[in-house]
């Protein structure tokens, strides 16, 4: 496992409970992975933003995750929602996510998301500045 930034942000993914911390974890690795594939883990930053874990990359647009009580059965993934990233998402992979407005993907606990495909809207919001006037930001199916 990657080590955690801070205890901030390691308290908030212990603050979970185990069958959400096991999900939460897996996203967290997708976007190490990710942002190593790409070449970007120097610049990646793993933060707190409003509570929950944030991942900010210079290249790129900040994105989010987190789970909540009041929705204990849902977690997401947020993206900026000034951008075009999740209309675009929904455009791309209509069939593979749920979508939460312009600005989250959701995902049903129990439920194995896509991940090669989150990887790609991983990758497309840690290199937002160069693909955001890309046709479909450079997605594809």
């Amino acid at each position: 496992m990657i080590p955690f930034s801070g205890d901030a942000v390691e308290q908030v993914f212990r603050s979970y409970p185990d069958s959400v911390r096991e999900c939460m974890f897996a996203l967290r690795d997708l976007v190490f992975t990710t942002a190593s594939r790409l070449g970007l883990e120097n610049e990646l930053q793993e933060t707190l933003k409003w509570g929950e874990p944030a991942y900010l990359c210079q290249s790129g647009s900040p994105l989010r995750m987190h789970w909540k009580e009041n929705d204990p059965d849902h977690y997401r993934m947020f993206f900026h929602c000034q951008t075009s990233l999740v209309e675009t998402f929904r455009e791309v992979f209509p069939e593979n996510f749920s979508y939460e407005g312009n600005r989250a993907i959701c995902f049903l606990l129990g439920e194995e998301p896509d991940l090669e495909r989150l990887a790609l809207c991983v990758e497309a919001a840690l290199n937002y500045h160069q693909v955001k006037d890309l046709d479909g930001l450079g997605l594809r199916d």
